[in-house]
C-alpha cells in the first residue's frame, strides 16, 4: 500500500505539470482582466446610448472573451491539455488576432497621416455634407460637428450651394438630409435657397452620387469644385470614393470626432474601408 502511493505522486506530478495554463502569469491575467472591463463597459455604456454598430459589437466580444478566459482559466487548461487539435487551433486563433491588430494599428497609422494632412482652402462651387446618425429628429453628435464644420466653410463660400445629403434613420421618421439642413438654418443661420436635401442615400457612394444628381439640376457638374465635409477618420475614404464615382475636383473637410467615441469610430471605419473594398466603391 506504501509503495502504490508512492507511484501515484511523481504520476500526478507529471501530469499537472504537462497541463498547459493559459494566463498564467499574474501580470497578463490582471491586464487582460482590465482591457476586457474597459473594452466591455465601453461598449456597454454606448449601447445604453442607443449606439450598435460593428466598431462597438467587436470591443463588446473582444471584452467579453477576455473576462470569460479569467472565469473559466482552469477549466480551459484542462479542456485543451486533453485535447491536441484544440490546442493547435487555441495556438492558430491567437496568431490570427496578433495579426489582425497589427493590421487595424497599421491601417489606423495609415488614416491618422492622411486625415492630419495638410490641405489648402480653396473657393468650391457646392458643399457636400455627408451624413451619420439622427436621434430623436436631432443630429448626433459627430453630424452636428460636421454640419458645425460646414456652416463655417459656407460663411466663408458664400455663393457656394449647401447639399445635406442622408436617408432615413432606423427609428426616425425624418430623413439625415432634413433634419441637417434644418439644423443649419436654425442653428447657423444659413439661408434655406442654399440648400439642397438628398433623402435617400444609405452609403457613402450614394450620398455622393444621389447629391451631385440635385446639384446638376443647379447647373453643377462633376468638374464642380465640391467640398466634402465629413468626419475626420473618414476623409481619406470619402475621397477615394468620389474619385471613384466621377467627381474631378473634389476634396474633403475633416470635422473632429467627439473623444469618447473615437476609438469606435476608427475601428468601425477599419470595417467600412474593408467593406468598400470588397464592394469595389472606390
Amino acid at each position: 500500500m506504501p509503495l502504490q502511493a508512492l507511484r501515484t505522486v511523481p504520476l500526478t506530478r507529471s501530469t499537472n505539470r504537462s497541463s498547459p495554463s493559459i494566463l498564467q502569469p499574474l501580470w497578463l491575467r490582471v491586464l487582460c482582466g482590465v482591457i476586457g472591463v474597459l473594452l466591455l463597459g465601453d461598449a456597454v455604456v454606448l449601447m445604453g446610448y442607443g449606439m450598435f454598430n460593428v466598431g462597438i459589437l467587436v470591443p463588446a466580444v473582444i471584452g467579453a472573451v477576455l473576462l470569460a478566459m479569467l472565469i473559466w482559466r482552469q477549466r480551459i487548461s484542462q479542456t485543451l491539455a486533453r485535447h491536441s487539435t484544440l490546442r493547435r487551433l487555441w495556438r492558430w486563433g491567437w496568431i490570427l488576432f496578433v495579426l489582425w491588430l497589427i493590421s487595424l494599428l497599421v491601417f489606423w497609422l495609415r488614416i491618422a497621416q492622411q486625415m492630419h494632412s495638410e490641405k489648402t482652402q480653396q473657393p468650391v462651387d457646392a458643399i457636400i455634407v455627408l451624413g451619420s446618425a439622427t436621434r430623436d429628429g436631432q443630429p448626433s453628435q459627430t453630424l452636428a460637428h460636421r454640419l458645425d464644420v460646414a456652416a463655417a466653410l459656407a460663411k466663408s463660400q458664400p455663393n457656394a450651394l449647401i447639399a445635406t445629403s442622408g436617408g432615413v434613420d432606423f427609428g426616425e421618421t425624418e430623413s439625415e438630409g432634413r433634419i441637417m439642413a434644418r439644423y443649419l438654418e436654425q442653428r447657423h443661420g444659413i439661408a434655406p435657397t442654399r440648400l439642397i436635401m438628398e433623402e435617400r442615400s444609405t452609403s457613402t457612394a450614394l450620398n455622393l452620387s444621389l447629391s451631385m444628381d440635385l446639384l446638376a439640376a443647379r447647373n453643377l457638374s462633376a468638374d464642380s469644385s465640391i467640398a466634402i465635409v465629413t468626419s475626420d477618420f473618414h476623409t481619406p475614404r470619402a475621397q477615394w470614393i468620389a474619385d471613384k464615382v466621377g467627381l474631378k475636383n473634389a476634396h474633403t473637410v475633416g470635422a473632429p470626432t467627439p473623444l469618447s467615441i473615437r476609438f469606435n469610430a476608427w475601428l468601425r471605419e477599419y470595417f467600412a474601408v474593408a467593406s468598400s473594398w470588397v464592394l469595389r466603391e472606390f
